[in-house]
């Protein structure tokens, strides 16, 4: 039996439209609008598409967006400076910054600077370290959003065995530990995991984000798992694929996510969702 469809794309315009309601009720109560600045340095494609996208989804949802385009050759000190202003800045709630930065400027540095009550994306330290514990100021965007997919399935994340593929600290690591926090017990695997294919196969819930496409094959599947693919690849024809070769892997998985409309758009809502649920704080509303 084909695998039913976890639909990122409409559950998420569920949630921009809640957040759309909630946000006038908060101006309504408070005066405060949510605000979000938006910093792109470069001219990257990618990167400037994404940014049109949290924008425009910002817009709609009734999200003040203090938008910052900056050219390439901006230097670390400017972007520090620039950062610096809008942590300062009352109108903003949560700051953006894209990744990737030209190589002259410092990530780690720049990801540092952000105050961690304004850290939309959840990549401050000081909100890792709180991810950790189990105490999130900000959950990261893409992991948020891939747990909010699978609890959309109905099925149960606690005592299942999880299986997340790929370790980054902005997808697989954070994604992990939410697992772990839901009471999953979770395999982290890599590309020096010995005998890959066997650990995906004994993952009852497998999010895979590796960017590899068409990665993990049908095969590689245990029968009825939730399979959450992260991965966007670009194919010479342009075609977009994820890391997960989705017919095959749809005839045995039970739940399947797609590429694209799956944990793309899930990700855009959840740093809306971010941005509404630190305007909040800053109003004093728990």
């Amino acid at each position: 039996m084909a695998a039913r469809l976890i639909d990122g794309k409409a559950l998420a315009q569920s949630i921009r439209d809640q957040i759309a309601k909630d946000v006038a009720e908060l101006h309504a109560r408070s005066g405060i609008r949510p605000g979000l600045a938006a910093i792109l340095v470069g001219e990257d494609p990618a990167s400037n598409l994404y940014v049109k996208h949290k924008e425009k989804a910002c817009h709609e949802a009734g999200i003040y967006v203090d938008d910052h385009r900056l050219s390439s050759a901006t230097t670390q000190a400017e972007l520090l400076a620039l950062i610096e202003k809008v942590n300062a800045d009352p109108k903003v709630h949560g700051i953006l910054v894209q990744l990737p930065l030209p190589k002259q400027i410092d990530s780690k540095v720049v990801l540092e600077a952000v105050l961690p009550h304004k850290d939309a994306d959840g990549f401050h330290p000081y909100n890792v370290g709180r991810l950790v514990e189990g105490m999130a100021l900000f959950t990261p965007c893409t992991p948020k959003g891939i747990i909010k997919m699978i609890e959309s399935t109905g099925e149960a994340i606690e005592g299942k065995r999880a299986v997340v593929l790929g370790r980054s600290n902005i997808v697989g690591k954070p994604t992990a530990l939410l697992l772990m926090h839901r009471n999953a017990t979770v395999t982290v695997c890599h590309s020096k995991t010995k005998d890959l294919a066997a650990r995906c196969r004994e993952a009852e819930i497998l999010v895979v984000a590796i960017g590899k496409p068409k990665f993990v094959t049908g095969d590689m599947v245990r029968e009825g798992a939730v399979v959450v693919d992260v991965g966007v690849n670009r194919l010479e024809d342009g075609k977009l694929v994820g890391d997960v070769e989705f017919g095959p892997v749809s005839e045995r998985a039970g739940w399947i996510s797609p590429v694209p409309g799956g944990v793309g758009p899930m990700t855009i809502a959840m740093l809306l969702e971010n941005t509404f649920e630190s305007a909040k704080r800053s109003a004093g509303i728990a």
